[in-house]
């Protein structure tokens, strides 16, 4: 192992949180490309020790010195704490890769997913990078590879979104309606009986065990959710096409972890199902599993824990031969937030 000396000091802001555990794995876990490892968060966790690269590190409380010769800072953060405190990293001389959504749609700010568009990362005017929304990132691997093969031209997306990405608050409150329901007469009952069981609905605004909600995000001009804005946003950003027409639905789903997608992607030129495979098999990031003869198709219990976006159920568009229709599924504290950050954040640390 070389001189960790020489190599360029991380701080991990946000350490203490879901994705910044994920981090910590990921960081212990991936080549090892960084020097001193900082962990910063807020500071009533300050004083806690955390283990990563297999030693005890101590967090210290997010402050302007905490930033001192740092040279890439790893933001897992609410928008708020990453609008304040990410331009102090900037101004201090660090990289700042924000997961936060912050930033992401900043002209001067680059969207970066590594196996799309990993030169943009270069050009980064206010020392900041933003890492897309999980649910963007569950499709956009797969959307970017088929885009370079064959010019994309629409996208028609419906997201079925992990509780996870409504933050632990999801997750505690699919765990609290399950276990209120269990052994109950309303399980093969009407939805609308489940509510007075189950009692709070937390941050989704409907039941989401034993059922699915058209919704997640807030309410946006014309009935559109803030999520779906993000899809067509990010995705036109981060491949470069502002002009891409996105239409997207999105769905809470009662899944502790991993966003799945629904895709009709429709492209310049007529694409077979043996294509689109042909392409995906080979993608950077991208698992293909795909006979359903065999029982072989991504989902979110196979998926979760991985870090690729996993493709399958790929057909050519019974009604249009320049379209293909998959489904696709990826971890939304992996490669939909933590992955992806640690990514950039090591295409940085390249170029020193």
């Amino acid at each position: 192992m070389s001189d960790r000396s020489s190599r360029p000091t991380l701080a991990v802001v946000g350490a203490t949180g879901a994705v910044g555990t994920v981090m910590l794995d990921l960081l212990s876990t991936r080549e090892d490309v960084w020097g001193e490892i900082k962990l910063i968060a807020s500071p009533r966790s300050a004083g806690r020790k955390l283990t990563v690269r297999g030693e005890e590190v101590e967090v210290i409380a997010l402050s302007e010195s905490a930033f001192d010769g740092v040279d890439v800072a790893m933001f897992d953060v609410p928008d708020e704490v990453s609008a304040a405190w990410v331009p102090v990293a900037a101004a201090r001389g660090a990289v700042a890769v924000d997961n936060s959504g912050a930033f992401r749609m900043d002209p001067d700010v680059p969207l970066v997913v590594p196996e799309v568009n990993p030169g943009d990362a270069r050009r980064r005017p206010k020392g900041v990078i933003a890492n897309p929304n999980c649910t963007t990132l569950s499709l956009i691997v797969a959307v970017g590879a088929l885009h370079r093969a064959f010019g994309l031209r629409e996208l028609v997306v419906s997201s079925y979104q992990a509780a996870s990405g409504a933050g632990q608050a999801g997750i505690d409150t699919l765990y609290a309606q399950l276990d209120k329901l269990a052994g109950t007469t309303t399980l093969g009952q009407r939805a609308g009986d489940i509510r007075p069981v189950i009692g709070d609905l937390g941050p989704v605004p409907a039941p989401l065990a034993l059922n699915v909600v058209p919704w997640a995000g807030s309410l946006k001009d014309d009935g559109w959710s803030s999520e779906e804005l993000k899809i067509r946003g990010e995705s036109r950003k981060i491949l470069g096409m502002p002009a891409l027409r996105v239409s997207a639905t999105c769905v809470r789903v009662p899944v502790v972890t991993t966003h799945s997608v629904a895709v009709h992607a429709r492209f310049d030129q007529p694409v077979t199902q043996r294509q689109a495979w042909d392409t995906l098999a080979v993608a950077p990031g991208v698992v293909l599993s795909d006979d359903p003869a065999r029982g072989e198709f991504p989902t979110p219990a196979d998926v979760v824990g991985t870090d690729p976006t996993w493709v399958g159920r790929v057909r050519q568009s019974l009604d249009d031969p320049q379209a293909i229709d998959f489904f696709v599924c990826g971890d939304n504290l992996r490669k939909g937030a933590a992955l992806n950050t640690a990514q950039i954040a090591e295409l940085v640390a390249a170029e020193r």
